[in-house]
C-alpha cells in the first residue's frame, strides 16, 4: 500500500508539489544554503503555516548532503518535463517522499500536503535523550505563529534536571 504522500500526490498536485520541493533542494546544494530563505512561493495546497524564513540546521544538511545529491540527481528529469507530461509514477512519489522527509529534517518543519492525515505544516521538534543532568527545552520562540509541535523521549532524568517542552511568547495565532 502507498505512504500517504504517495496517496495526496496522485493528483493534478503533483507538479505544484514537485517545484515546491525541489526548489528547497536546489537552494541546500547551492552556495548559499545555510542562508534563511526567506521569500519563497508556498503551494496552495500545502496545509498549516511553515515559519519563515526557512533556517536550515547545518549539521543536519551536512549529514544529508549526499541522500539530497542523490535526490537531486534523479527528479532533475521530472522538474524539466511539462506539468501535463507529468504522470504519477511510483518512483517518482517515492523520491519526492523521501525529499520531504529530508526537507523536514534539515528544516525542522513539517510539510503537509492537502489529503494527507497527518499532521500540520510548521515547527516541530523531536528530542530523544538517555540521560538528562541539566536543562533541555524543546522549543523556545517568541513568537510562532503557526502549528508547532514538541515531542520528548527521556530515559533517565538525574535529580535537579529540568525538562521543558516550550517556552513561549505567543505560538498560536
Amino acid at each position: 500500500m502507498p505512504d500517504p504522500v504517495e496517496i495526496a500526490l496522485i493528483s493534478s498536485a503533483v507538479p505544484a508539489t514537485l517545484t515546491f520541493l525541489y526548489q528547497r533542494l536546489e537552494r541546500l546544494l547551492s552556495p548559499r544554503r545555510t542562508e534563511p530563505e526567506p521569500d519563497l512561493t508556498i503551494p496552495d495546497t500545502l496545509v498549516g503555516t511553515l515559519e519563515l524564513p526557512l533556517q536550515p540546521n547545518e549539521q543536519r544538511l551536512h549529514a544529508r548532503h549526499a541522500e539530497l545529491d542523490l535526490l537531486h540527481d534523479f527528479l532533475e528529469e521530472y522538474v524539466s518535463r511539462e506539468p501535463a507530461e507529468l504522470t504519477p509514477e511510483q518512483g517518482l512519489l517515492r523520491s519526492m517522499g523521501k525529499l520531504r522527509n529530508l526537507l523536514e529534517d534539515v528544516y525542522g518543519q513539517r510539510l503537509t500536503f492537502a489529503g494527507e492525515a497527518r499532521p500540520a505544516s510548521g515547527p516541530f521538534v523531536d528530542q530523544k535523550l538517555t540521560t538528562l543532568t541539566g536543562e533541555a527545552t524543546g522549543m523556545d520562540a517568541d513568537e510562532i505563529t503557526s502549528h508547532a509541535q514538541v515531542t520528548q523521549q527521556v530515559e533517565t532524568v538525574d535529580a535537579g534536571a529540568k525538562l521543558i517542552g516550550m517556552k513561549a511568547r505567543r505560538i498560536g495565532g
